[in-house]
């Protein structure tokens, strides 16, 4: 061996340890939160405008709600780091409302008025995949720290475009993130070919993972301003969801924590895709 080449390993080796300092450094100075909240809400064409009005109400409501508020207020920061997109097809993702802190009652007031700013996107095509890949990117891109990082989806359909969604969920899960969801049933907007009808289990087997992952179905757009509050709720609870949580309670939607079946095919979307898609217009 030269004389150079212990001199290189010295110098690789420093500048190694730099870099690992500088990361520690920057996870240090990362402002702490109990949760990092994403909410990825589906904006594809099968929604029709008012359905998309509504889930903005939802979520604007539920952010302002008492006992979300509350929920906020019992972690151990008393804060939350939360992020607000819209998705459709495999390229179409609208940030809404970037990474911002909610500690109050005004911090959610100002993330409502977010919302209501300008009108709901709309695209073709469903792909949740890519939607939970872009969830992932906005982890990377946070400026906060915490222990609890949860991306918290809806969708009125299957994946059909993109990477195969079990793939993508299994990833995240990997890397500690926790997916939740919030399948709608309503019916109420373009119905199609691409429509599956239990569509809370392909979400329940195919979508959701993570510790204490859990899902809630929503069969009518009445309930859906109490499914978001109920699921931020959750959500914001210090301990994970209990199985005995999963039963249906008086009045309230019902909570279905994740599990994954071999007899379920999570490529359903994909194949009515390919199947019918000379039929119809995207979705």
């Amino acid at each position: 061996m030269t004389r150079a080449a212990p001199m290189l390993t010295r110098v690789i080796s420093t500048a190694t340890a730099a870099l690992l300092c500088a990361g520690a450094t920057h996870a240090l100075s990362a402002e702490a939160v109990d949760i990092e909240l994403i909410l990825a809400v589906d904006v594809s064409l099968s929604m029709s405008p008012d359905e998309l009005e509504i889930q903005r109400d939802g979520y604007a409501a539920a952010l302002t709600d008492k006992w979300v508020l509350q929920a906020i207020a019992d972690g151990a920061h008393g804060k939350i780091a939360v992020t607000y997109f819209e998705w459709a097809g495999n390229t179409s993702h609208y940030v809404i409302v970037p990474w911002t802190t909610i500690a109050s009652q005004a911090d959610a007031e100002r993330v409502a008025s977010q919302l209501s700013a300008k009108p709901p996107n709309s695209a073709r095509r469903t792909s949740i995949s890519s939607a939970l890949e872009f969830g992932s990117d906005l982890f990377a891109e946070s400026s906060f720290r915490s222990i609890k990082r949860v991306i918290d989806i809806s969708g009125d359909g299957p994946n059909n475009q993109g990477a195969p969604v079990t793939g993508i969920r299994d990833e995240l899960v990997s890397q500690g993130i926790t997916i939740n969801g919030l399948p709608l049933m309503t019916n109420g907007g373009l119905s199609s070919a691409y429509d599956v009808e239990d569509l809370d289990r392909y979400y329940t087997n195919c979508v959701i993972g993570g510790p204490g992952a859990f899902m809630i179905p929503v069969n009518d757009w009445s309930q859906f301003p109490e499914a978001i509050r109920r699921k931020l709720v959750l959500e914001l609870a210090s301990r994970p969801l209990e199985p005995h949580h999963a039963a249906y309670s008086a009045g309230q939607p019902p909570v279905q924590l994740a599990q994954s079946s071999n007899d379920y095919d999570c490529m359903i979307g994909e194949k009515l895709w390919r199947n019918r898609s000379w039929m119809w217009e995207d979705r």
